[in-house]
């Protein structure tokens, strides 16, 4: 049973209340990110959920660090395109303790010029380490490809010119900007009681933002390919379609379409890809969904010479599938498959509290596991195949990392 509740100045609390463990997880969630930058602040979201660690008006950087481990919990943070999380799992005893730590951190947090300087360069380090990874670049690029100058074309974590930039007085104007309460949401999962509420309630319910309304910006999907060249030994190919945005009525026929073709070891590319041609040791396909627009991202790495064979051997999946549709075995695994992970992830304390969070952040509402599962059921063979003739046409973006940047034949 899901309890939520909203404070006067418009934070929202969802709390879900799991008696039969014994730990407690909180999120405080804040609908910003990425695409809510532009050209000259881009990364200042991650920046930022980095910077919340750097030491309050009452406890140092190390002193936060301490008071998790003191208790035997663990505090940690990510930013995406459209949200960022600072959240906590601790015994269910421990809970008071780690609202009032994150409560400090997001009301006290101090951004001396110090820290600022060092964590700036700790970002750059994580930059550096993401260009290393290769497998990793070639999504960001998708992004670049299909949304163009739109920030959700921006990467996550900013560039080192960007970065260069933060200031203290920066931080704070955007926390000012885009930490206002309506944007607020604070989710609890755990061993915890409903009046626990209350507790978040003293915390997060009293203060102000400026309301102010940010201009709709909708993307649009492009046809676009993007190649770069780097001395690696793999070729590194995504593929990207338009898919659907988060909480659309016909998204369950796409996720169970997303397993058939790339989600799973029994996937057609998978099987195909891997198990009949030896063609790649990763290949997969999965489902972006934003607030407004969806991708679905098809992903292989191979030998720089296999590379024309792995393309056409995607490309030849696609048609089959297109051609012939699912079968009804592929239908029956993938629901199951769909409804086993939807189960099993639930388990998990942390799970839960993300599920809630991101439903009220995003949707604004929570559908309870049965519904979900009937969403599930009620698909079809139709609408699988419906939706891969409507999902998989020619307007596709391609994006390449291999060691001469040159795109496979059939796309030049």
């Amino acid at each position: 049973m899901i309890n939520k509740y909203t404070c006067q100045n418009g934070v929202r609390i969802v709390l879900e209340n799991i008696p039969t463990v014994r730990s407690v997880a909180i999120g405080v969630w804040i609908g910003t990110g990425s695409r809510d930058e532009n050209p000259q602040n881009n990364g200042i979201s991650h920046f930022l959920e980095h910077m919340f660690f750097k030491g309050t008006t009452t406890r140092s950087a190390k002193e936060i660090a301490e008071s998790f481990d003191s208790i035997g919990g663990q505090v940690n943070a990510f930013t995406s395109k459209e949200y960022t999380c600072y959240y906590a799992k601790v015994l269910d005893t421990h809970s008071q303790f780690a609202l009032d730590v994150l409560a400090d951190m997001f009301f006290n947090s101090t951004f001396v010029e110090e820290e600022l300087n060092k964590e700036r360069n700790v970002v750059l380090e994580e930059i550096k380490m993401y260009e290393d990874t290769p497998d990793d670049i070639v999504h960001d690029l998708l992004s670049q490809a299909v949304f163009g100058d739109h920030p959700l074309g921006y990467p996550i974590l900013g560039t080192e010119e960007t970065l260069n930039t933060f200031t203290s007085s920066t931080l704070k104007e955007y926390i000012h900007e885009r930490y206002t309460p309506e944007n607020v949401v604070i989710s609890i999962a755990g061993n915890v009681s409903e009046a626990f509420i209350q507790e978040v309630e003293k915390y997060f319910g009293a203060y102000k933002g400026d309301n102010k309304q940010t201009p709709e910006n909708i993307p649009v999907f492009h046809a676009n390919q993007i190649s770069r060249k780097k001395e690696i030994e793999q070729a590194h190919l995504c593929i990207g379609f338009e898919g659907l945005k988060v909480g659309h009525e016909d998204i369950y026929s796409l996720i169970t379409l997303n397993n058939i073709l790339g989600g799973s070891m029994s996937s057609r590319l998978f099987q195909e890809v891997r198990e009949q041609r030896g063609l790649a040791y990763s290949v997969f396909s999965y489902h972006s969904a934003y607030q407004d627009s969806g991708i679905v991202t098809l992903y292989g790495g191979t030998g720089a010479k296999q590379l024309n064979v792995l393309f056409e051997t995607i490309q030849e999946t696609l048609d089959t599938l297109k051609r012939d549709g699912i079968t009804d075995k592929e239908l029956t695994n993938s629901k199951e498959q769909l409804k086993g992970s939807l189960m099993l992830s639930l388990e998990s304390t942390n799970s839960r509290m993300s599920r809630n969070g991101k439903n009220e952040l995003l949707l604004k509402r929570h559908r309870s596991l049965d519904e979900i599962i009937e969403q599930i059921d009620l698909v079809s063979k139709k609408s699988v195949d419906e939706m891969t003739n409507r999902v998989f046409n020619d307007k596709y973006s391609v994006t390449l990392i291999s060691p001469d940047g040159e795109f496979p034949n059939k796309l030049t």
